[in-house]
């Protein structure tokens, strides 16, 4: 599998800023990344340093001055991911409540709608009930809403999606977590976010979106919902989104069936 993904974004440094960037395709073996990273301010070249997350995520961090940033990432990618070592204390931090993943709050409701449920029959019913439960709307959600507050608007985007995910699955004993990725075959185009949940030590794809083919989708980062996995996080200034692209395609684009486990690759 080939894929050739990449974003631009422009942004507005009001007054001197840290920067974190979380836009590169995570590492992982099996893949081959022929990669590139530009960030300008003004049109002058400014120094980045990587930082190694947890799950292959790679963070880039920058100081800027007032002006106007840009980032440029492309990738070429070939091959596909081969599925991570277990990690106990993962399994176990992703069981947890978290601020966006209220768990704990929606214990009742996830008992009573999958009562008895487990493996690939609750991964597909939980699919389905976000599913039909949300409604898909850009622009409804406000940055700081959680499953919660989703749950009780009926609608979001995708990272509300995946945070109800979350929040039912580690309401149901499931480890789960929130993943941003490249998405071949979303539209519109943009950043996409997932679930991935754990079955037996392995971790499966749950989009209940189900807007772009899980089979095609590429890590950026993961966490325990978006208060980790944000493409930038802005601290010690006053920074704006002015623009940003994101591109995304495959060699062949795959056909995607909601009820088969599928893990990212």
């Amino acid at each position: 599998m080939h894929r050739s993904v990449g974003s631009t974004l422009t942004l507005d440094v009001l007054e001197p800023a840290h920067l974190i960037l979380s836009v590169a395709v995570a590492s992982a073996e099996g893949l081959e990344i022929d990669e590139s990273l530009v960030v300008e301010l003004d049109g002058r070249a400014l120094e980045v340093k990587e930082l190694a997350d947890g799950h292959g995520t790679r963070l880039h961090t920058l100081d800027s001055h007032a002006g106007r940033l840009t980032v440029r990432y492309e990738a070429e990618v070939d091959g596909r991911a081969e599925a991570p070592a277990f990690d106990e204390l993962d399994i176990v931090r992703n069981l947890r409540p978290s601020r966006y993943c209220e768990s704990d709050t929606l214990f009742p409701t996830a008992a009573k709608e999958f009562e008895g449920l487990t493996g690939r029959d609750l991964f597909a019913a939980v699919t389905s009930w976000v599913g039909t439960h949300l409604e898909y709307i850009p622009g409804s959600s406000q940055p700081t809403d959680g499953a919660v507050q989703t749950l009780l608007a009926r609608q979001g985007v995708c990272r509300d999606f995946a945070h109800l995910s979350v929040a039912l699955l580690r309401a149901r004993d499931v480890p789960a977590r929130l993943v941003s990725v490249y998405a071949p075959g979303l539209d519109p185009m943009d950043f996409h976010a997932v679930c991935e949940a754990n079955i037996d030590g392995q971790w499966y794809v749950v989009d209940a979106t189900t807007l772009a083919p899980r089979q095609s989708l590429l890590r950026i980062a993961t966490g325990r919902d978006a208060s980790d996995t944000a493409f930038v996080s802005t601290h010690h200034g006053h920074v704006q989104l002015a623009e940003m692209d994101v591109r995304a395609t495959v060699d062949a684009l795959p056909t995607d069936d909601v009820t088969s486990l599928v893990t990212l690759g």
